[in-house]
C-alpha cells in the first residue's frame, strides 16, 4: 500500500468518527449521560 493512500484511509478513518461522535451529540439521551458522568467526576 503506498503512502497516499495510507494517508487517504487515515483521514476517511478520521472523518468517520466524527461524523459518529456528531451523530451522537444529537441525540438528548446521550447529553444527559454524558453531562451525568462528568457531574459524576466531581461529586
Amino acid at each position: 500500500m503506498t503512502t497516499r493512500a495510507r494517508k487517504w484511509l487515515a483521514y476517511a478513518a478520521a472523518l468517520l468518527v466524527l461524523l459518529a461522535v456528531f451523530a451522537l451529540y444529537t441525540r438528548p439521551l446521550i447529553m444527559v449521560t454524558l453531562a451525568e458522568q462528568v457531574w459524576a467526576c466531581f461529586n
